[in-house]
C-alpha cells in the first residue's frame, strides 16, 4: 500500500463523512495579542469520541469487508484510539478488542467501555502492550487496527488538516502534536498536497522527545520511559509514520511540562473550550519562543479534549 496521495485523503474525508463532526476551526483575540500572531485553532477536542483518532478509526473499520470484520477488530491504546475504535466498531456491529495501560486516564476508560471495546489492562510499557494484544488476536482471530502505522489511519487523519486548510486559506505555518505520528503525518501530506509553502512544525514535550531526536538525528529512536502529563504523545514513531515525517515535516521542537499546562490553561480560559494536555503542547512552543509567529497566520490543530476532570494538571 502506498503513502496515501490527495485522492486517497479525499476519498477518506467522503467515507467517514456520515459518522464525525466537521469540527469547528476557532480563533483568540487574547491568544494572539499574546503571541503576535494570527492562529486558528482545528477543534478536534470536539470531535466524536472527543479526539481526533475518530477520523482514523473510522477510516480504517469503513474500508473493512463484512468477512474481514466478522472476528472484530483490535488495538492497543492509552485512550484516545482506543475510544475511537471502540466506536467504529459499534458502529459497524463489531467487536473491538482493547489493550490498555493499567495506568490510562480513568474518563478515558470509562468511554471505552461506554462504547462496548472489551478492555485487557497490561504494564504501561509498548512490549506489554504489543504481547497482550498478540495474545488476543491470537485467540480471537480479531484484525489489528494499530493505533497509527497503518495508512489508512494515517488518510483518516488527513481529512483534519485539509479540513483546516479550506477554513484558513493561506498558512505561513500548521503545527501539531506528535506521538507516534498518525496526526502529524497526516497533517504533513494534506498541508504539502494542499499548500505547499506552509511550514509544518511538529511539538512534542521534552520528557517525552523520542520523536524530536528521532528527527534530527535521522534515526529512528524508541519512546523510552516518556514521564510527561501529555499522556496521548507517550508512544514512539511507527514505520510508516517516520519516513513521512522525515520528508514532509519542516521542524520539531520540545517544551516543558509547565509550558503545556500554561498553554491548556490558557485556552480554558481565554477560549472557554476544553482541551487535554496533548492539545496544549503546539501553543506551549509558541508560547516558549521555540516557534516564532509574530506577524504569521499559523494553524494548530487541538488533538482532543478528554481530560479527568478530577486530576487537571494546575488542581
Amino acid at each position: 500500500m502506498p503513502i496515501p496521495d490527495l485522492n486517497t485523503i479525499q476519498l477518506a474525508a467522503e467515507r467517514i463523512r456520515p459518522y464525525i463532526h466537521k469540527t469547528p476551526v476557532l480563533s483568540s483575540t487574547g491568544i494572539n495579542e499574546i503571541t503576535g500572531g494570527n492562529i486558528f485553532f482545528k477543534c478536534e477536542n470536539m470531535q466524536k469520541a472527543g479526539a481526533f483518532k475518530s477520523r482514523g478509526a473510522c477510516n480504517a473499520v469503513f474500508s473493512l469487508t463484512e468477512d474481514q470484520l466478522k472476528k472484530g477488530v483490535g488495538t492497543h491504546s492509552s485512550g484516545n484510539h482506543a475510544q475511537a475504535l471502540a466506536r467504529a466498531a459499534s458502529l459497524r456491529n463489531t467487536d473491538a478488542f482493547i489493550v490498555m495501560p493499567e495506568t490510562s486516564p480513568k474518563v478515558k476508560v470509562a468511554a471505552v467501555k461506554a462504547y462496548g471495546g472489551k478492555i485487557t489492562f497490561c504494564k504501561p510499557t509498548l512490549q506489554a502492550r504489543e504481547e497482550t494484544l498478540y495474545t488476543i488476536i491470537s485467540n480471537t482471530g480479531a484484525l489489528e487496527i494499530h493505533p497509527y502505522n497503518d495508512y489508512r489511519i494515517i488518510a483518516g487523519q488527513a481529512t483534519a488538516a485539509m479540513e483546516m486548510l479550506e477554513v484558513m486559506g493561506k498558512a505561513d505555518i500548521i503545527m501539531a502534536p506528535v506521538g507516534g505520528g498518525g496526526l502529524l503525518s497526516g497533517t504533513a501530506l494534506s498541508t504539502k498536497y494542499l499548500s505547499p509553502e506552509t511550514i509544518v512544525i511538529a511539538a512534542e514535550p521534552e520528557m517525552a522527545d523520542d520523536a524530536y531526536r528521532s528527527f534530527h538525528e535521522g534515526r529512528l529512536i524508541p519512546s523510552e520511559s516518556p514521564a510527561t502529563i501529555a499522556d496521548g504523545l507517550l508512544t514512539s514513531l511507527g514505520s510508516l509514520t517516520y519516513p513521512i515525517i522525515t520528508e514532509y515535516v519542516d521542524d520539531i521542537v520540545t517544551v516543558s511540562e509547565e509550558g503545556i499546562i500554561r498553554a491548556m490553561r490558557l485556552i480554558w480560559e481565554r477560549m472557554k473550550i476544553v482541551i487535554e494536555p496533548s492539545a496544549a503542547v503546539p501553543l506551549a512552543a509558541i508560547l516558549e519562543k521555540k516557534v516564532d509567529v509574530e506577524g504569521k497566520t499559523v494553524g494548530i490543530i487541538l488533538s482532543g479534549g478528554n481530560v479527568d476532570l478530577d486530576s487537571l494538571p494546575w488542581l
